[in-house]
């Protein structure tokens, strides 16, 4: 039997608003290390990012499923007018308080994605996501509809994500060795995930459940370019933002990947896409955005 898809959101959003709590002071996120400029084990992909974007002092910044803002403070350091958005509403107020301690120019807006046109307008010259944020979505076809909607003309869409042909494998197994588990391509009924704790906290006192729908690489790929953008780079890596199986080797820089003896595998992507300009129109003259309708 089909459940409507807000049961799904809400479930999900319950949960991330008990993670919000356990994760603003975890490990996993190195508040601290932040705050002072030094985040623990983010080398890499700090590097990977800002090659992916490239220079964004001066423009506007769009981070869509921020959590509680990390990224998004990170893009204001380095000159973005950023603004971050989450449907859970614990994260974007811890989002919001960390941005007013820190003094950092970023804005914050409570929505779920798809809402989002209805809660911020303007357009801005580059949207970003990244690890981990595929798998709540259950309709990427909404999604690229959402992105194209605000990206300026002349814009970047730039996405980095665990690979999808690696999330099929079983994240449990104890011993090194690749199990297909989970699907490869997308249905509209969702895997329901039980755990203790959080990935972030797993000592957390809490029982969480989610509901994440698997996306192929042609589906992304297909819904940006159905909504209109143009892929301009596309890259896959051997190594990974985290752990996704327990006995994952980390590399000097904090990233992932697998151990001596298993060969390589796609671990993780990133994607850019550009939207056509308009006569007259180019990246560095996009319309500040209006964010005072935010939640």
């Amino acid at each position: 039997m089909t459940t409507n898809r807000s049961e799904y959101f809400s479930v999900n959003q319950k949960t991330w608003d008990e993670w919000a709590r356990y994760h603003v002071g975890s490990r996993f996120y190195d508040l601290e290390g932040f705050k002072a400029g030094q985040r623990t084990g983010r080398a890499g992909l700090d590097a990977l990012e800002t090659a992916l974007v490239g220079d964004v002092a001066g423009k506007s910044l769009l981070h869509l499923q921020c959590h509680f803002g990390l990224d998004t403070l990170a893009w204001a350091r380095r000159g973005a007018r950023a603004t971050g958005v989450d449907f859970s509403e614990e994260a974007i107020r811890a989002a919001r308080a960390l941005a007013g301690e820190l003094g950092l120019p970023a804005t914050f807006v409570h929505s779920n994605l798809y809402d989002l046109p209805a809660r911020l307008s303007g357009e801005f010259d580059i949207v970003f996501t990244s690890h981990g944020v595929l798998g709540w979505l259950p309709d990427l076809e909404g999604w690229a509809r959402v992105i194209a909607r605000f990206l300026a003309p002349g814009g970047a869409f730039c996405i980095i994500e665990a690979h999808p042909f690696a999330m099929v494998f079983d994240d449990e197994a104890e011993a090194p060795a690749l199990r297909p588990r989970y699907p490869y391509f997308h249905a509209p009924e969702p895997q329901r995930v039980e755990r203790q704790g959080s990935y972030a906290a797993p000592d957390a006192p809490i029982r969480s459940i989610t509901y994440q729908w698997a996306h192929s690489l042609s589906d992304i790929i297909g819904s940006l370019l159905r909504a209109g953008l143009r892929i301009v780079s596309f890259e896959e890596y051997p190594f990974g933002a985290w752990a996704m199986f327990p006995w994952m080797a980390e590399r000097p820089d904090g990233t992932c990947e697998l151990p001596p003896g298993l060969g390589s595998l796609p671990l993780m992507f990133s994607l850019v896409a550009s939207k056509d300009e308009r006569p007259g129109r180019g990246l560095g003259a996009a319309r500040t955005p209006d964010t005072g309708r935010g939640s």
